[in-house]
């Protein structure tokens, strides 16, 4: 048997499902998850020894491959000061002041452990802030697995969500509103309704939970203008889209400026660090400062605060994003012309270093559209491509990833493997 398969059946003895976070256990395409040993670049190796090319990249976190030597020495160095203090460092003020430097929205930075709890409390600052209880979401856009966030659309318009998981209290989710994303109008329609009552909306500039899709400039200019005409905040989750899009992130792209920003994934470097940041008038409200409470043990971990240092001092290499960017377009091209060679209904899309493929004939504009991919064909394609040595995501709603490792080379590899996975699933 494979020793994928032994570990896979050892952990669903002791472990829900097998897996520590849901998509990992393969359940939308089937077989048995990879348990990965070790990786350097853009290469993972499995518990069978094989490689991949890998474009999860850790959900993000890995922009510039796997064991990067100055991010290790860092962690490293670290590591010999001491593993927890569970007090104030100078370390944590150092990447706060190089994170308010990059974006400038957030003028004062608290950091957390996950990106779950940069959202949780985010939207309680907001909450705090602004005195009302309702939110805005937007169906397909995921900010961590908070009560008042796991929340599937009402049954008609403008009606407020129910809970999507189990264990989550319909008391709890009947102040978040769930609307269409890309559809500024409805937005409109919701302020309309409920304008003094919404503390805040919350969205990601580009999604990466229900697969990547951009917001249109219109979208996100509407909900800037109207959360500030009926004074809601707004936050843009760019735990995954931060130091990933963009050096400035996907507001800077934008040009918006949110009352609240989120950030994740890569700021830890590949390390549990996150951050939640805003206007130092908004800020204040939080504990000691002001009454909203928020604290974690773990937060601003010495070691963990090394890695994503040295992780955001090598993305502010001159010609950074425009190498990652290039090489990302690359990938798409090459996949998209692949599918065409073999006929199979396929199209891709990229943001810096950010990608998403779809087995549809237009790019999505929101969830609906990524519902209609052929989810099946894309289970076997995605076999074939781990068979050939190449790591995408586990599931056709989420988006992928390129390091500054990810060569030509390393590119060409995976478009020549994708030529013979799309002759196969054809």
């Amino acid at each position: 048997m494979d020793h994928n398969q032994e570990l896979f059946d050892r952990a669903q003895k002791v472990i829900p499902g097998g897996v520590n976070s849901p998509v990992r256990a393969f359940r939308s395409v089937g077989g048995a998850p990879r348990f990965i040993e070790r990786a350097k670049g853009p290469y993972m190796w499995d518990a069978e020894g094989k490689s991949y090319i890998d474009y999860v990249c850790s959900w993000g976190p890995m922009i510039l491959g796997h064991n990067n030597d100055d991010v290790v020495a860092a962690v490293k160095e670290a590591v010999e000061r001491g593993i927890s203090f569970g007090a104030a460092t100078e370390a944590e003020i150092v990447i706060a002041e190089e994170i308010r430097k990059l974006v400038p929205a957030m003028e004062e930075v608290r950091l957390v452990s996950s990106g779950t709890e940069a959202g949780m409390s985010a939207i309680r600052l907001a909450r705090g802030y602004t005195g009302r209880d309702k939110i805005v979401k937007f169906e397909g856009c995921y900010h961590g697995h908070s009560d008042s966030l796991l929340v599937k659309a009402g049954s008609g318009l403008l009606t407020f969500g129910n809970p999507s998981s189990s264990g989550v209290p319909a008391s709890v989710t009947e102040h978040t509103l769930v609307l269409e994303y890309n559809n500024p109008q409805q937005l409109e329609e919701a302020f309309a309704r409920y304008g003094d009552e919404i503390a805040c909306v919350i969205v990601e500039a580009v999604a990466g939970n229900m697969n990547l899709v951009r917001a249109t400039p219109e979208f996100i200019r509407t909900m800037r203008e109207l959360c500030t005409k009926h004074g809601a905040l707004l936050i843009v989750d760019e735990v995954m889209t931060g130091f990933r899009v963009a050096l400035g992130g996907a507001q800077s792209l934008y040009g918006v400026t949110p009352d609240i920003t989120m950030l994740g994934k890569v700021i830890g470097g590949g390390m549990p660090v996150a951050a939640f940041g805003a206007r130092a008038d908004i800020m204040q409200k939080v504990a000691p400062c002001g009454p909203v409470y928020q604290a974690g043990t773990l937060s601003g971990n010495p070691v963990a605060v090394a890695c994503g240092m040295a992780t955001l001092k090598q993305i502010q290499r001159p010609g950074f994003y425009d190498e990652l960017s290039a090489q990302t377009s690359k990938l798409t091209a090459g996949l998209t012309e692949a599918a065409r060679e073999a006929g199979v209904p396929f199209c891709a899309d990229s943001v810096g270093g950010m990608f998403g493929i779809y087995f549809l004939d237009e790019k999505p504009r929101g969830f609906a559209d990524v519902m209609k991919a052929d989810q099946a064909r894309f289970g076997r394609w995605f076999h074939e491509m781990l068979e050939l040595g190449c790591y995408f995501a586990p599931s056709t709603f989420e988006a992928g990833f390129v390091s500054i490792t990810h060569t030509d080379d390393v590119i060409a590899k995976t478009v020549e493997a994708a030529r013979e996975a799309f002759a196969k699933v054809a």
